[in-house]
C-alpha cells in the first residue's frame, strides 16, 4: 500500500546524489508508489496540541546532476494525521536544535511512526550510547580534564582526541607520546565546545580501514571497509576517505549480535556502526547514517528495499496492535 512519508532533512539542493543514503532511501520508496514530502527542522510549528511541518511534496526523483528531483507547492502537513511515516535525516550537529526536534517529534509516535526513534536518537548519541558496550571498544575516557589526557597518553602511547558530537570525521586529532601540542588541544575543545571529549588510544589498525556495518532493525545489511587517504586517519568518506569491499570477522559479527536486540528495542531501525581492525567498536550511528550506496554497490544488494520493508513490518505490528 502507498505511504505517505515525510522526511525531515537537509536542502534536496545540497545532496550528494551518488553517495547520500537519504537520497538512495527515497529514490527506493518513490519505486514503491509512496508520497514523498520534504521539510526542514526549523519548518516545524507546534500549535494547539499537534505538530505541523512546513513542506513540499517531492518527486521526479533520479541521479541525474542538477536535475534530481522536482519540488510541488508548499502545504501545512499534521505529522500526526497527514502522514504515514516520517523520518528524521538532517545531518548533525547533534545540538540543542536538533534535542528540540527530537522532543517535537517524540509527541506523535503514537500516531506516525518515526524513524528513527526520536527519544532513542536523544539518549544514544554516537559517542556515548557505544559506552553500554565498551567491552568491545577500545580503551577510552570522556573527560575535559588535561592531567587525566595527560596520563592517559602516558599509559597509551599515543591518542586521537575527538569531539563528542562531531560529525562526518570533524575536528579528529592524533597526539603522539611527546604529547606536543596537547595542553593547547585541551585548551581549544574547552573554549570550543562546553561539553567533555572522547580520547580513544591510537589503533594503528586504522591504516588498514574503518569499517561501517549497517544494522536494518537490529539484523546486519551490509558492510564496507572506508580506507583513510595518504597523511590521513580519518577514513569517513566525507573526509577523503575510500570505500572497499569486505567481509565481516567472527568479532564483528559478534559485536552485530550483541547489539541487535538493544537496537530493534530502543526502534532505532537505520544504525550505522564503525569498526576497527575486525574487533575494536568505537561509534554506534544513530542520527543520520551513511554508507548504503557502498555496499549496495560493492555487494549487489538493495539496503533501501531491506529498510522499506522493515518500514512496512513496523507499520503492519503497529495497526495490529
Amino acid at each position: 500500500m502507498p505511504l505517505k512519508v515525510a522526511l525531515q532533512m537537509d536542502p534536496m539542493e545540497s545532496l550528494n546524489i551518488h553517495g547520500d543514503s537519504t537520497f538512495q532511501i527515497m529514490l527506493s520508496a518513490q519505486a514503491r508508489g509512496h508520497k514523498l514530502f520534504h521539510y526542514h527542522p526549523n519548518d516545524l510549528t507546534w500549535r494547539g496540541g499537534r505538530l505541523y511541518a512546513q513542506a513540499r511534496e517531492v518527486s521526479m526523483l533520479q541521479r541525474v546532476p542538477g536535475d534530481h528531483f522536482r519540488f510541488g507547492e508548499s502545504l501545512t502537513l499534521d505529522l500526526g494525521a497527514d502522514v504515514d511515516v516520517v523520518w528524521m535525516r538532517q545531518d548533525p550537529p547533534f545540538d540543542l536544535n536538533y534535542i528540540t526536534a527530537t522532543h517535537l517529534l517524540e509527541r506523535i509516535v503514537d500516531e506516525t511512526l518515526v524513524v528513527n526513534h526520536p527519544g532513542s536518537v536523544r539518549n544514544a548519541p554516537e559517542k556515548l550510547f557505544v559506552l553500554d558496550f565498551a567491552r568491545f571498544m577500545p580503551p577510552t575516557m570522556i573527560t575535559r580534564s588535561l592531567a587525566e589526557t595527560r596520563a592517559f597518553l602516558a599509559e597509551h602511547g599515543e591518542i586521537v582526541v575527538k569531539p563528542l558530537y562531531g560529525n562526518a570525521g570533524s575536528a579528529v586529532f592524533r597526539i603522539g607520546a611527546g604529547g606536543d601540542n596537547l595542553a593547547a588541544l585541551v585548551e581549544l575543545f574547552s573554549q570550543m565546545w562546553v561539553e567533555s571529549f572522547m580520547v580513544q588510544a591510537f589503533l594503528k589498525d586504522v591504516a588498514q580501514g574503518d569499517k561501517r556495518i549497517v544494522l536494518v532493525d537490529g539484523e546486519i545489511a551490509g558492510a564496507i571497509n572506508r580506507i583513510p587517504g595518504k597523511g590521513e586517519i580519518r577514513s569517513n568518506l566525507a573526509a577523503g576517505g575510500t570505500a572497499a569491499k569486505t567481509e565481516l570477522t567472527p568479532e564483528e559479527l559478534e559485536i552485530c549480535a550483541a547489539l541487535g536486540p538493544e537496537l530493534k528495542k530502543r526502534e532505532l531501525l537505520f544504525v550505522g556502526i564503525d569498526v576497527i581492525g575486525g574487533k575494536w567498536l568505537t561509534e554506534i550511528n544513530v542520527t543520520s547514517p551513511t554508507g548504503i550506496v557502498a555496499i549496495d554497490a560493492f555487494n549487489g544488494t538493495d539496503t533501501g528495499g531491506m529498510i522499506w520493508d522493515a518500514v512496512e513490518r513496523r507499520l503492519a505490528e503497529r495497526a495490529a496492535a
